[in-house]
C-alpha cells in the first residue's frame, strides 16, 4: 500500500530499494545486467521508491549511471530519490556543498547519469556549515520552479538543523523540506531522542537509513553464525561482534511466539513509527528484493508487541 512522504503529494512504498549496491564489486550488481535484474524484480514486486546518491557505486556517479540504464521506459513508474553535497564524495563540481553554484552543476549531472528529466526527491545529503541555509533553500526552490526536481529532504541533519531549515523556508515563503533521513533501527535508536520527534513535528516523512542494521536485523545472523559472504564481516565486523546478543536472542524468540521472521517484525515495527514514511532497504539480488517488499507488508505490531520490542532496545540517554 502507498503512503505518503511528508507534506508531498509522493506515494511512496512502504518498502523502498537502497541504490548504494549498484556497482558493488563481488555482487550480482556489480554489473549493469545484475543491475537490470534488481531493479526490474524491485518494480515487479511493488517497489517504487528507489533512493540513491551521486557517490554511491564506488565510483561518483556510478550508481546514477546503472539506474538510468536499467530503468529506461519504466522511469515513470517509481519515485526517483538522490543526493547531492556529500563531504566524502570526489565530486567534480565546484563551490560550497550547500551554494547555488554547486547545487545547479550537481543537479544538471544526476539528471544525465538517470537519464531523466526531473527528479522527484532532491535530498542534501550531509549539512553544509559553510552556507547559510537560506542560499540552498533558494536554490532548491529554484530548481523546483524550473521543473527540474519535485521536492527536496535533507539527510543526516541534527533536529536544530531541521528546525533552523523550517524556520528559514518559511522567511522565505518556500516549502522547504519534505524529508529527512536518519539513521534508525531497533539496535540504533538515537534519532528517537530529537530527530524522529523533531521530523514529526515539522511535517517531514522520515526516511530511516541502516533499518536492518547492514542484515544484523535479518534473522540471518546469530550468536554463533556470522554469515562470512555477507556485507557486516566484509565491511563492518565490528557490527556483529559488539552487538547484545541477549537482546536479539529475546527479540528471535518473540518474533517465533508471534509467527513472523526478525525480517518481517523489523520492518513491521519500523513502519508503525511515526513519522517513517517508507524503509529503504539495500539489496543486491532479485530474491532480496522479494523477500523485503513482502516483508514490509506481512505484519505490524499492537501496543503489547511493540512494547515488548522497546524494551528490549531502549532509546539510550546520550
Amino acid at each position: 500500500m502507498a503512503r505518503t512522504l511528508g507534506t508531498s503529494d509522493l506515494l511512496v512504498s512502504a518498502v523502498g530499494l537502497g541504490c548504494n549496491n549498484f556497482g558493488r564489486p563481488g555482487t550480482l550488481t556489480e554489473h549493469q545486467s545484475g543491475t537490470n535484474e534488481v531493479i526490474g524484480a524491485a518494480i515487479d514486486a511493488g517497489i517504487t521508491l528507489f533512493d540513491t546518491a551521486d557517490l554511491y557505486g564506488y565510483a561518483f556517479g556510478r550508481s546514477e549511471r546503472m539506474m538510468g540504464e536499467a530503468l529506461g521506459a519504466r522511469r515513470d513508474e517509481v519515485i526517483l530519490a538522490t543526493k547531492f553535497g556529500h563531504p566524502d564524495a570526489d565530486s567534480p563540481y565546484a563551490g560550497r556543498r550547500g551554494s547555488r553554484e554547486f547545487i545547479r552543476a550537481s543537479v544538471e549531472g544526476s539528471l544525465t547519469r538517470l537519464r531523466t528529466d526531473w527528479i522527484d526527491l532532491y535530498q542534501m545529503h550531509v549539512p553544509d556549515p559553510g552556507t547559510p541555509i537560506s542560499e540552498t533553500l533558494s536554490a532548491l526552490d529554484e530548481l523546483v520552479r524550473e521543473g527540474k526536481i519535485r521536492y527536496y529532504g535533507h539527510s543526516n541533519f541534527t533536529a536544530g538543523q531541521m528546525r533552523e531549515a523550517a524556520t528559514a523556508a518559511d522567511e522565505l515563503g518556500v516549502r522547504g523540506f519534505v524529508s529527512a533521513q536518519n539513521e534508525l533501527s531497533l539496535v540504533q535508536r538515537a534519532a528517537d531522542r530529537s530527530e524522529v520527534p523533531a521530523a514529526r513535528e515539522l511535517g517531514l516523512g522520515f526516511l530511516p537509513f541502516f533499518p536492518l542494521a547492514n542484515g544484523l536485523l535479518t534473522g540471518k545472523f546469530a550468536r554463533d553464525r556470522f554469515p562470512a559472504d555477507s556485507r557486516i564481516m566484509r565491511q563492518r565486523p565490528h557490527v556483529a561482534e559488539d552487538a547484545d546478543w541477549d537482546a536479539l536472542d529475546a527479540y528471535r524468540a518473540h518474533c517465533a511466539d508471534w509467527g513472523v521472521t526478525m525480517l518481517e517484525a523489523t520492518f513491521g515495527w519500523l513502519l508503525d513509527h511515526e513519522p517513517v514514511a517508507s524503509v529503504i532497504a539495500g539489496a543486491s539480488t532479485p530474491a532480496q528484493v522479494r523477500d523485503n517488499a513482502l516483508a514490509g507488508e506481512k505484519w505490524r505490531p499492537d501496543n503489547a508487541q511493540r512494547e515488548r520490542i522497546e524494551s528490549l532496545f531502549p532509546v539510550l540517554r546520550s
